[in-house]
């Protein structure tokens, strides 16, 4: 029986803009995207499964960063590029 690895998958292209980044069980990447720490305009998006922070109003590096990285944490989905 064979096994995936993350070795097999190709890590996309990164945007300007982006902060963090963190892999998905699944080998997808949860990209942290924005201006920075001191701002609200921050966002995560999961290039796996198409979730997205959704909070806005809320969306500082502090608050985002874990939430991204839970994500990431449980997310199957594979990347299907």
């Amino acid at each position: 029986m064979s096994t995936a690895t993350l070795a097999a998958f190709i890590e996309p292209d990164r945007p300007k803009n982006l902060l963090i980044r963190f892999i998905t069980v699944g080998g997808a990447y949860v990209d942290v995207t924005g201006p920075g720490k001191h701002s609200d305009k921050n966002r995560w998006d999961c290039r796996g499964c198409g979730e997205s922070s959704d909070r806005p109003a809320a969306d500082f590096l502090c608050f985002i960063r874990p939430d991204a990285n839970n994500h990431a944490a449980a997310c199957r989905a594979i990347p299907l590029r």
